[in-house]
């Protein structure tokens, strides 16, 4: 059985098991983080062992909370477990949206955002149970990717850079 993750039932948060909460399009807490570096976001490919969205580029990493888990403590643990690293987050703010992301699979997430803006470029050790791939690009050319080619990327980070940058990376960085 997989993670119990923090769902609304009925108007009540509960824990409710993680697949679960997918086939059932249930709304659920969430976070996503991006890390920055000389303007640059560090992406991931998730590996085609996932049980959605195998093969396609997301954010830097994404999760959803254990039941009573810390937003900040799971983004914290997430960045590690996928990606090998850790860096002092900060927390930019909370986007919910909804998007039907894999063989009937729904992610309806009220997510907290998590930024970090590095100075030194992190050491990189993707977790291949994970991640299959990393890639540092401007946003400018993830927008471009994202045109070019919607299908090689997750539903939610479109949605993110689509309709939510100014809050997730600020009017600087989109300058």
């Amino acid at each position: 059985m997989s993670a119990m993750i923090p769902a609304w039932e009925d108007g009540v948060l509960k824990p409710v098991e993680k697949l679960d909460v997918h086939k059932r399009g249930l709304r659920h807490k969430a976070v996503s983080v991006f890390v920055m570096h000389e303007r640059r976001l560090l992406i991931q490919r998730r590996a085609m062992e996932k049980y959605h969205t195998p093969g396609l580029w997301a954010n830097t990493c994404c999760t959803h909370p254990h039941w009573e888990e810390d937003a900040g403590v799971c983004a914290a643990r997430r960045l590690t477990e996928e990606l090998g690293f850790t860096v002092p987050l900060e927390h930019r703010d909370q986007i919910e949206y909804r998007a039907d992301v894999f063989m009937g699979l729904i992610e309806h997430e009220v997510v907290d955002i998590f930024v970090a803006n590095l100075e030194t470029a992190p050491v990189v050790a993707p977790n291949p149970e994970e991640v299959m791939d990393t890639a540092w690009l401007t946003l400018e050319e993830l927008h471009e990717q994202i045109a070019e080619h919607p299908e090689r990327f997750t539903p939610w980070v479109k949605i993110y850079i689509d309709k939510h940058s100014e809050q997730i990376f600020g009017a600087h960085e989109l300058a």
